[in-house]
């Protein structure tokens, strides 16, 4: 039987959520609130992330409401958080957030579309 993957300490946690503005540690989770203009884009938003999530094949439990989508992740396997989740995390901000560059040859959406929401 294969060993479980390291899990972090709280203080490696923290130190890792640093470079991940927004994310944050509760309840053996590390966590985000996205904020959308509405249920359209919450169920974009939604379908983005479960793709990231289904090529990465690490799963995050997610809460979804009408403008608003709380992602939580842990290694289950491993009893708390791994690389695993934090790769997941940098690649969901990462689609989730993308925007055009400015100047270039595509403009990108008027709407609010998706932003960063309050933490909690």
């Amino acid at each position: 039987m294969a060993d479980k993957e390291p899990v972090y300490s709280q203080s490696e946690i923290d130190q890792h959520l640093r470079d991940l503005p927004g994310w944050y540690f509760e309840d053996g989770w590390i966590r985000r609130v996205y904020k959308t203009d509405g249920w359209p884009t919450t169920l974009m938003l939604v379908g983005a992330i479960g793709y990231c999530a289904e090529a990465a094949y690490h799963h995050p439990d997610l809460a979804v409401t009408w403008g608003r989508v709380t992602v939580k992740l842990s290694t289950h396997s491993a009893g708390g958080i791994t690389d695993k989740d934090f790769a997941l995390a940098r690649k969901i901000e990462e689609v989730v957030l993308w925007r055009p560059a400015a100047g270039g040859a595509l403009t990108g959406t008027p709407n609010k579309f998706v932003r960063s929401g309050d933490p909690r």
